[in-house]
């Protein structure tokens, strides 16, 4: 660490609190207010021309590192840090404060407190201002990455919405047109909306989901979907348990993939054949239906399942298990799913009479519906790995510039080095 200078923080920075200034006492205004957790509200004034670091001052995000934007407002709530050295770059301590856990130091009493007391008291190791601004650029341009593909994960979340409230009220319908290939002029079919019930209201007709295609049926989901229970197999035998069988929770299917593929615990066969539990095959739906409601997911593989979850299976010719996913999620999204239980929310096997799916018999609808949304679902997978991908990358960069341990070396583009 040649030319990090090892320290407490007290020698480099020096804290205050902001002004104190109620959300009831905000009067509307182009000024951003900031409090322990960032951004806290609009105000018709500002305290600070510049641009300000601040920290959490008190309660669940205490600790919390943020940037103000210039000409605002810092609550009481927020510890605002100056710099004893003016050659000091205010990104890069934005970094470094962010990466030095100061929610550990913070006072345990009635809620958490951390104070200039105890902040000045913290060792840090500083490099000079160059390679701070250096290692800054760095961090920030792999933030400026990291926002970009947030923002194309939230614009290609809200396409998908508005799909689905198209697709799931709207549909498709077919046309023959024709145009020119290499073989000369050709027909072909495409797809594309109905026109809107309010510009077209004879197409439609009312269901008990609303207004939906005069071709389209509301089936009653449970006649059908097949509604599978699943169970545990006892935990005090352990010849239930480390088999070969994946078991699924909840837990297990808790993200933003469409198909899972793994779980965190197997049962064997005598596990499977002395429990309640059922194996669903692949392209089945699960749904979590305890605790945490209305999680949705489809299987790449055979998997067994516990009671907080149900099994979906079509038992219809003309419903895809795929339409029902994305049903589901338009269901989940538009009208909620109606839990029962004073302790915890719980679908019971009975919703699913209350629970209406629209449907066409044309199951060429149905696959060019679900291929729209199928695409929109690989862009936003695409996005999130990429995401996760460039987060990994910046938490190893932190690790490694914040700590000295990579020299910091400038090209033509700014490179970190052993």
């Amino acid at each position: 660490m040649s030319k990090w200078e090892e320290t407490i923080l007290s020698e480099c920075i020096s804290v205050s609190s902001g002004e104190g200034l109620s959300e009831r006492k905000m009067k509307p205004g182009p000024y951003l207010v900031y409090g322990g957790n960032g951004f806290a509200g609009l105000h018709d004034n500002y305290l600070y021309e510049q641009e300000k670091l601040i920290i959490g001052r008190v309660g669940a995000h205490c600790g919390n590192v943020h940037i103000t934007k210039s000409k605002s407002w810092v609550t009481d709530n927020a510890l605002i840090v100056s710099f004893l050295n003016n050659e000091d770059d205010l990104r890069f301590w934005f970094y470094l404060l962010s990466n030095s856990n100061l929610r550990a130091h913070a006072f345990e009493s009635a809620q958490p407190v951390i104070t200039g007391g105890i902040i000045s008291k913290i060792k840090v190791a500083i490099p000079s201002p160059k390679t701070q601004r250096q290692i800054a650029t760095i961090l920030s341009t792999a933030d400026a990455v990291i926002e970009k593909t947030q923002a194309a994960i939230a614009k290609y979340k809200a396409i998908k919405q508005g799909m689905l409230q198209d697709l799931f009220t709207r549909g498709l319908v077919s046309e023959k047109v024709k145009g020119k290939s290499e073989k000369g002029e050709e027909e072909k079919t495409i797809w594309k909306l109905r026109p809107s019930y309010q510009d077209a209201p004879e197409l439609y007709k009312e269901s008990k989901l609303g207004w939906i295609p005069k071709e389209w049926e509301d089936n009653q989901l449970s006649s059908v979907v097949e509604v599978i229970n699943g169970g545990t197999p006892s935990t005090q035998i352990k010849e239930y348990w480390n088999g070969e069988i994946p078991w699924l929770s909840v837990d297990d299917f808790n993200n933003s993939e469409r198909f899972v593929s793994t779980a965190y615990k197997k049962i064997t066969q005598e596990g499977l054949k002395n429990s309640s539990t059922n194996i669903l095959m692949p392209d089945m739906v699960i749904i979590s239906a305890r605790g945490t409601v209305g999680v949705i997911s489809q299987l790449k593989i055979p998997m067994a399942f516990n009671q907080s979850c149900y099994g979906l299976n079509s038992i219809n010719t003309n419903l895809q298990n795929d339409y029902l996913y994305y049903f589901l999620i338009y269901y989940k999204q538009y009208f909620g799913f109606t839990t029962y239980g004073s302790v915890f929310g719980t679908i019971t096997r009975n919703y699913f009479d209350t629970m209406y799916i629209p449907m066409n018999l044309n199951s060429d609808e149905q696959k060019i519906i679900v291929g729209r949304l199928g695409i929109i679902d690989k862009k936003l997978q695409t996005e999130q790995d990429f995401l996760h991908k460039q987060q990994q990358i910046k938490a190893g960069l932190m690790g490694d510039l914040l700590s000295g341990r990579k020299k910091v070396i400038y090209k033509q583009t700014i490179t970190a080095n052993e």
